[in-house]
């Protein structure tokens, strides 16, 4: 019987014995990884260097990248290396910081997202009031609230996680995923666990509640613009952002919240890998594909002068 005390690793999921099936594996997600860290980092690096994008509504969306780029770069390369050395063995360290920092990105990638809402809530519904409101000093102090909170949440849960006992060391998913963990473990769940993943439970629901409440005001407002040019680029914006959010939830809940089944289930699966890997690979695209700032800063940064003149 294996136990917290002698365990010195896990078995994550195999996708397949199937050596060429492993590559593809390999080859599908080196695909969606480099497609996340190009798209966050040219989000990044565009905001750092364009001093006309040090705004907060840019400040938060240059850290959202930074936290979908830690969120993808702790579980996938792994699941790469594992499939491309056909093994599926992680260690209880690295799976232990695996969790930490999983949850770390996670949370405060949905905490960002409520705040960029607020942040867009103030501009379009209370205008002149925006630059006493989100100031740079409010700004820092979300900023610093987000990523206090969501370390001590990643803490919590991760230390109640690990305090248990484990009869076996056989994950059915990618990555050291907590439902998945928490199947493993000899006894009940203990109060720690119990606690932290309710709270994480309500406080996501509470996000989410407030992120639509907020852009259905949002939207009430954009209604009555007489611009129809101003009513369609705050929609193109906003629908998208909802979308993302919307599937972010559901099936982040679906995987958290329903029974874990013994044998791996491809359901799980897809619902694990779209919390984990869609939101992240998507958030450049929502938010620079319909903003002509962001796209003249990365033309500029890439060198397309002639493109960044003509957007």
């Amino acid at each position: 019987m294996f136990n917290r005390t002698v365990m010195s690793d896990f078995l994550l999921l195999e996708f397949s014995e199937v050596r060429e099936l492993q590559f593809l594996h390999f080859t599908l997600f080196l695909m969606v990884y480099l497609a996340t860290v190009i798209g966050n980092l040219l989000i990044i690096s565009s905001v750092a260097l364009d001093h006309h994008l040090h705004t907060p509504m840019y400040f938060f969306l240059m850290n959202l990248a930074i936290q979908d780029l830690g969120q993808v770069s702790i579980i996938v390369p792994k699941s790469m290396i594992n499939s491309l050395l056909n093994t599926r063995h992680i260690s209880y360290s690295g799976c232990v910081v695996q969790v930490f920092f999983f949850l770390l990105f996670i949370t405060s990638d949905f905490c960002i997202l409520t705040v960029m809402a607020y942040d867009r809530y103030v501009a379009i519904c209370n205008p002149l009031h925006y630059e006493m409101v989100i100031n740079w000093q409010a700004c820092s102090e979300m900023l610093a609230g987000v990523w206090i909170a969501s370390f001590l949440y990643a803490t919590l849960n991760t230390t109640g996680t690990f305090a248990t006992d484990f009869c076996s060391n056989i994950i059915n998913q990618f990555f050291c995923e907590i439902p998945q963990l928490i199947k493993l473990t000899c006894s009940d769940l203990n109060l720690t666990v119990m606690t932290t993943i309710g709270i994480g439970a309500v406080l996501a629901m509470g996000c989410f509640v407030y992120i639509l409440v907020t852009y259905v005001q949002i939207f009430i407002m954009v209604l009555r613009l007489p611009s129809a040019k101003g009513r369609q680029k705050a929609f193109s914006t906003c629908i998208p952002h909802l979308i993302v959010c919307s599937t972010f939830i559901f099936t982040g809940c679906v995987a958290y919240l329903k029974p874990v089944s013994n044998t791996p289930s491809w359901q799980e699966l897809l619902f694990t890998v779209i919390y984990s890997l869609v939101p992240p690979m998507m958030n450049p695209v929502i938010y620079s594909i319909r903003n002509k700032e962001i796209k003249k800063a990365m033309s500029k940064f890439l060198g397309f002068r002639y493109f960044s003149r003509h957007t």
